[in-house]
C-alpha cells in the first residue's frame, strides 16, 4: 500500500448499442418558442378493433414483414404499435424489465415489419420517432451505471487482503520452510536485501495456503504483461529491479486496483501523492492506472524514501505509512532500523507486515517452483500509440479495428470513460499493428462525429431496418451516410457506418450535476473535471471560491462551457419557471403572458407522455427546446409549448 494513507446486468436492457448517445447536453432551462402540434390519430375503440392475426417473426439479424391489416391500414398499425409501447412504458414503470423489453421490441417491430414506408408517412414517422426517444430517456434512468456513464469498474486491492491475514506462530510453520528459504537467499541473485526471519517465515506460509498461493499465481501471470516495462522504467531512474514485487504485494499487476482508503493502481497512489510526482486525474483520466507513468512515479518516490533513511525497509515502510510515520518512530526509539521498530511496536499493524509481505513475495517469486506454485505468464503488452488530437468513442474505435472493447480498456486502463479527453495531446493505445488500418478507416467518419457516431459489421440476413433498430435510427439516415440505394440488401461482413442522433454522455460538454462533498473546494473540483475555478465559478454564479456542502454545481467537464444561446436560454427560462404550476395531474402547466404553455417535467414524465398530453409530438417540443436534441428528459426541466388551436 502507498504511504498516503492507511489503504485499507443489470446486461444491457435494450441490445441496441445506445449507450453511444445522450452527449453534448445543455442545460434544463429554455426561453419560450412556439411549437406547431402535430397531430397522430387516435387508436380506434377496442371493441371496434378487428380481430387479425399478426404472425410476426422477429430474429436477430430478420425480421420478416408477415402482418396483415385491416381496411385502415397505418391508422390501425400506429393503434397497435403505441399499445405496445404505452404498455412497455407502464411495465418499466413497475420495474418488470424484461416484459417491458418485450413490449418495447413488439412496438418497433411491428413499424418496421409493416412494410409501409415509415419515411414517407408523418404519422409512423411520428410514432417510430416516440418510440426511441422514449426508450432512450428510460435506458439512461436504468442504465446509468453501464458503459459510457460512470467510472469502470474498479478491483480491490490485494494488499488489503493479505495485510489483514492473522499471522500463525511460528511453531505451527511448515519445519521445512526455512531450510528452503535460507537456501533460496544464498543461490539467487537480488539487488534488495533479503533476509529470512519468523515474519517473513509467516508469509511464506501463508502464500502456501490455497488462497494465498490463488494471489501469489494470479500476481505471477499478470506480470507478464508488464515485467519488461517495468524492468525498464526501473533500469532508466536507476533503481534495483527487485522494487518490481511491491507492484506483485500492492496491486498484484492489475491496474485498476483500489484498496479501502482510496489509493489506485498498481504502485497504490493516493491522489494528492500521485499529483506530486505528475500523475494527473480529470473526469476522463486517471494517470495513477496508467501502467508506465505510474511505475515511474513510484520509483522516484521510492528513490527519495530511500535518500531520506538510507535504508530499503525503512524505505518500504515510508511507502506504505509515509515518511513522516516512520520518522516520528525513529525518533521516539533513536533507532533506525526497521526490525528494532517491529519489534517495539512503534509501527502501525499495517506497515509491521507490508516489509515481511514484500520479503515473502519476493523469495516467492524469484522460485516459485520451490514453493509448489506454478503459472503461465502472460504475453507483453505490444500497442501502437496514436496520438488523435480529438475525442473519440473506444467503441467507435473497436468497430473500427474489429477488435473488443475490453482490449482496448487493457492498453488504456488510465481511461475512465469510454470517451477519450478531448486533450489533442492524448496518446491512445492500439492493439499492435492496428494504427494504420484504423486511420485509414476513421477518415471516413468526419471528426467532430468520433464520439457520437458508430460502425457496423453486418451479419448474416441483416437488413436495413433490422440495424436501424438497433441503433435506433432510420434506415433512410443510414442509406444516406453509406451512399446505398434504397432498395438495395446488404452483404455479410459489409461495414456501415451509423449516423447516431445523439452523443455519448461521457464526452466533452456534458452538463452535470455535482454534489459537493465535505472536503471539496473550488480550486479541487475544477481540478477534477478539468476545467478553470473562472469556469465554474461563472457557471454557478459562484462569487467567491467557498461552496457550502450540499449544493449542487453545474459542470460541463473539460471545460466546454455553454454557448451564448444557451446562457440566454437559461437566463430567459428561469423567470418564467418562476410562475406557479396548474393543478392537473394530466396536464401540470400554466399560461404565460406570451401564451406559451409552459410545462415542469415531473418524475416518470416522458416527451412521449407529455407530447401525447398536449396533442402534440416529440419533435414539435425538441424544436422548441433544443437542449433536448442532445440528451435526455429531467425532472424539473421546464419546457415551452405553444398550445394547439
Amino acid at each position: 500500500m502507498s504511504h498516503r494513507a492507511q489503504k485499507t446486468t443489470l446486461g444491457i436492457l435494450f441490445a441496441t448499442g445506445l449507450l453511444g448517445g445522450l452527449m453534448g447536453c445543455q442545460d434544463s432551462t429554455r426561453h419560450p418558442v412556439q411549437v406547431h402540434p402535430v397531430q397522430i390519430a387516435p387508436p380506434p375503440q377496442r371493441e371496434s378493433m378487428p380481430q387479425v392475426s399478426l404472425p410476426l417473426t422477429a430474429r436477430r439479424g430478420s425480421i420478416t414483414p408477415l402482418m396483415v391489416f385491416p381496411p385502415n391500414g397505418i391508422e390501425w398499425l400506429v393503434a397497435q404499435s403505441r399499445a405496445a409501447f404505452d404498455a412497455g412504458e407502464q411495465d418499466f414503470r413497475a420495474g418488470r424489465l424484461g416484459k417491458a423489453r418485450e413490449e418495447f421490441d413488439q412496438a418497433l417491430d411491428q413499424l418496421l415489419a409493416s412494410g409501409f414506408d415509415i419515411d414517407a408517412d408523418p404519422r409512423l414517422g411520428d410514432l417510430y420517432r416516440h418510440i426511441v426517444e422514449t426508450v432512450n430517456v428510460d435506458e439512461l434512468e436504468a442504465f446509468r451505471d453501464g458503459d459510457g456513464f460512470r467510472e469502470q469498474k474498479s478491483t480491490p486491492a490485494p494488499i488489503d487482503e493479505i495485510a489483514e491475514v492473522p499471522i500463525p506462530e511460528t511453531e505451527n510453520v511448515d519445519p521445512n520452510l526455512r531450510g528452503r528459504a535460507e537456501g533460496e537467499v544464498t543461490s539467487i541473485s537480488h539487488d534488495l536485501p533479503l533476509m529470512v526471519n519468523d515474519p517473513v517465515l509467516a508469509y511464506l506460509n501463508y502464500f502456501k495456503t490455497s488462497r494465498g498461493s490463488a494471489i501469489v499465481e494470479t500476481g505471477l501471470r499478470r506480470a507478464g504483461r508488464y515485467r519488461e516495462m517495468v524492468q525498464r522504467v526501473l533500469r532508466e531512474e536507476g533503481m534495483p529491479q527487485d522494487l518490481i514485487y511491491l507492484a506483485q504485494a500492492e496491486s498484484a499487476f492489475l491496474p485498476q486496483a483500489v484498496s479501502r482508503a482510496g489509493a489506485r493502481g498498481m504502485w497504490q497512489f493516493m491522489s494528492y501523492a500521485g499529483r506530486r510526482y505528475g500523475l494527473e486525474k480529470t473526469w476522463w483520466v486517471d494517470e495513477r492506472q496508467d501502467p508506465e507513468k505510474a511505475t515511474r512515479a513510484a520509483a522516484r518516490d521510492l528513490r527519495e524514501l530511500y535518500e531520506q533513511f538510507g535504508d530499503w525497509y525503512l524505505a518500504m515502510a515510508a511507502y506504505n505509512s509515509g515518511a513522516g510515520t516512520v520518522q516520528h518512530a525513529i525518533e521516539r526509539t533513536g533507532y533506525a532500523d526497521f526490525w528494532e521498530l517491529y519489534r517495539r511496536n512503534v509501527l502501525p499493524k499495517e506497515t509491521k507486515n507490508y516489509v515481511p509481505i514484500i520479503l515473502a513475495l519476493t523469495l516467492i517469486s524469484k522460485d516459485p517452483a520451490r514453493y509448489g506454485i506454478e503459472f503461465e505468464p502472460e504475453p507483453p503488452l505490444k500497442a501502437d500509440a496514436v496520438k488523435l488530437g480529438k475525442s473519440i468513442d473506444l467503441r467507435l474505435v473497436a468497430e473500427t479495428i474489429d477488435t473488443d472493447i475490453e482490449t482496448l480498456r487493457s492498453l488504456n486502463p488510465q481511461l475512465l470513460r469510454l470517451v477519450t479527453p478531448a486533450d489533442p495531446e492524448f496518446v491512445l493505445q492500439l492493439p499492435e499493428g492496428t494504427a494504420d488500418r484504423f486511420f485509414a478507416e476513421i477518415a471516413a467518419i468526419p471528426p467532430e462525429k468520433w464520439v457520437s457516431w458508430r460502425r457496423h459489421k453486418v451479419e448474416q440476413g441483416e437488413t436495413l431496418s433490422v440495424v436501424a433498430k438497433r441503433y435506433h435510427v432510420l434506415p433512410s439516415e443510414i442509406a444516406q451516410a453509406n451512399d446505398l440505394s434504397a432498395g438495395g440488401g446488404l452483404q455479410e461482413g459489409q461495414k456501415l457506418i451509423i449516423p447516431a442522433a445523439a452523443h455519448s454522455e461521457a464526452a466533452a460538454g456534458k452538463l452535470i450535476r455535482y454534489r459537493v462533498h465535505g472536503n471539496d473546494t473550488v480550486a479541487s473540483i475544477a481540478d477534477e473535471f478539468d476545467v478553470s475555478v473562472v469556469e465554474l465559478r461563472k457557471w454557478n454564479g459562484l462569487r467567491s471560491n467557498h461552496v457550502s456542502k450540499g449544493v449542487r454545481l453545474k459542470i460541463y467537464p473539460g471545460g466546454m462551457a455553454p454557448s451564448p444561446q444557451t446562457a440566454t436560454r437559461e437566463k430567459s427560462t428561469t423567470v418564467s419557471a418562476a410562475v406557479p404550476r396548474a393543478v392537473s395531474s394530466r396536464s401540470p402547466v400554466m399560461q404565460a403572458r406570451t401564451n406559451a404553455v409552459v410545462h415542469h417535467v415531473k418524475a416518470g414524465e416522458t416527451l412521449y407522455s407529455i407530447a401525447r398530453a398536449y396533442q402534440t409530438t416529440v419533435t414539435a417540443i425538441q424544436a422548441g427546446n433544443r437542449y433536448l436534441f442532445s440528451r435526455p428528459l429531467q425532472v424539473g426541466d421546464t419546457l415551452t409549448i405553444l398550445p394547439s388551436h
